[in-house]
């Protein structure tokens, strides 16, 4: 039985702004994912469009009506591998306090968030599980270096726990100016 391989493309903090490299990239996965702070609705329907699946959570500068379109937290498991998103989450050993005790009671396998706008991808090694931030993807902001995350999530068979490969950092070039 061959492998199941996952396509993805890890986004955060686009704040309303989505140009055509970040829709290429979002052609070519099987699952984008967005860790908040979307902005736009239009904006969001273009990386709908664009992509196979979209899984996203919203962020603290979304509006009340893309908090009834997306969830605070998306805790799903793809070839595997337990996921757990959310928008404001911090960094081990200081995640943030609303999920703390959560995230150390059932950890996720790979816990990702946005919102501080600094791309880190970290092992807890005490949660046994990968923290990833894609950094932030958009204009607005006060990092320098546009960024966004791809990687497959690999299962060699059913019994076996998925794994993270090929994970790769995609530069866009810095902020207030097209590359």
């Amino acid at each position: 039985m061959p492998a199941k391989k996952t396509k993805i493309l890890l986004l955060s903090d686009t704040h309303s702004y989505l140009d055509e490299r970040i829709l290429e990239f979002a052609k070519q996965a099987d699952i984008v994912m967005h860790a908040g702070d979307m902005g736009s609705h239009e904006s969001m329907d273009e990386l709908e469009a664009a992509s196979t699946q979209l899984v996203g959570v919203y962020g603290n500068i979304d509006d009340h009506i893309m908090r009834l379109r997306y969830p605070l937290h998306q805790k799903f498991t793809l070839n595997g591998m337990k996921f757990w998103m959310t928008h404001i989450g911090g960094y081990p050993p200081r995640y943030n306090p609303r999920i703390r005790e959560d995230i150390q009671r059932d950890p996720p396998d790979v816990f990702i968030c946005g919102h501080s706008h600094i791309l880190k991808v970290v092992n807890d090694k005490k949660l046994q599980c990968l923290h990833m931030n894609p950094g932030a993807a958009g204009q607005h902001g006060f990092h320098k270096v546009r960024t966004m995350l791809r990687f497959e999530v690999v299962q060699a068979e059913p019994s076996v726990k998925g794994r993270i490969e090929n994970l790769e950092v995609i530069e866009l070039g810095n902020r207030g100016r097209l590359r």
